[in-house]
Order: structure tokens, then C-alpha cells, then sequence
């Protein structure tokens, strides 16, 4: 019973700090670049039963920052076009550019999210509709939401 207190404690602890548990960040990781458990481990540089215990949240944190700035290159690979296609080759890619990546974190170095996700989002629009559909969804919402027309035509104009 001990056991379960802790690790619905760390799991807690893991929303906190990261977000959300580590496990489910993990995971979409795994299936996303097509690895097993231990391969991801390997490219993040930390031992799989370690990337284990703070999947099931035994562990709390990743002590080591290279480590996760690794696991938030991965992620931020995952938005990129080839990689959100599964382009065997730019998950590869992407996986070598990671595992090889001497990461610097620190007060100078922590990467800030700018807040510009535009690929993001035109990539995911692009996964999820045809270049008809999105054409035909900008038509529809031009008159009252301009703005979001406009994204949409981007979509399907930068296919």
C-alpha cells in the first residue's frame, strides 16, 4: 500500500513539473517515432529501467537535464512535417540528430517556447483534411472569422 502512495505521489509531482505524468509523454514518444521503450531510452541517454521507473512513477523526475531537453527535441521533432507524416527516414533522422545532441542546459541555455506553433498547427490540419477540405472550410468561415479563413488557404496552399 506504501508503494501506491508514492506513486500516485509522484505522479502528482510529475503533473506539476512537467505537466502531465511522464509515462503518457513517453509513450506518445514510443509510438510516434515506432521504437520500443528501451530504444527511446538509449536515444535519450538514460538506462530503460531508469526511463521505467518514471514511467510508472516510481521515480519522480529525470535528474539528469540533458535528458529531458533530449525528450523536448523529440517532442518538438514530432511537429515537424516529414516526422508527423512517419516518414521512415526523418524518424530515423530525427532520432540520430537527438541521441548524438550534447543538450546545455541552463539559466542561459533553457530553450523558451515563443508561442509561435503555426507548423504545428498547419501540419496537423494538413494530416487531418484534403486540400478540397480545407479550401472549402476557409469558405465557409471567411465572412465571420476572417482570420482562421486565412489559416486554413495557408493549410492548403503550403501542401
Amino acid at each position: 500500500m506504501e508503494e501506491h502512495k508514492t506513486v500516485q505521489r509522484n505522479l502528482a509531482l510529475q503533473r506539476e513539473w512537467y505537466g502531465e505524468p511522464l509515462g503518457d509523454r513517453v509513450r506518445r514518444l514510443v509510438v510516434a517515432f515506432d521504437v520500443s521503450q528501451a530504444q527511446l531510452a538509449e536515444v535519450l541517454g538514460i538506462s530503460a529501467p531508469m526511463l521505467s521507473q518514471v514511467m510508472s512513477g516510481r521515480r519522480a523526475k529525470i535528474g539528469n537535464p540533458a535528458v529531458l531537453a533530449r525528450m523536448v527535441m523529440l517532442e518538438r521533432r514530432v511537429l515537424t512535417p516529414d516526422v508527423a507524416a512517419g516518414d521512415k527516414e526523418a524518424l530515423r533522422r530525427a532520432l540520430e540528430e537527438v541521441r548524438n545532441s550534447r543538450p546545455k542546459v541552463g539559466r542561459e541555455t533553457l530553450p523558451v517556447d515563443e508561442g509561435n506553433h503555426d507548423d504545428a498547427a498547419l501540419a496537423t490540419l494538413r494530416r487531418h483534411a484534403r486540400h478540397d477540405e480545407l479550401l472549402a472550410a476557409a469558405d465557409l468561415l471567411s465572412a465571420r472569422f476572417p482570420r482562421l479563413s486565412r489559416f486554413l488557404r495557408r493549410a492548403a496552399r503550403d501542401e
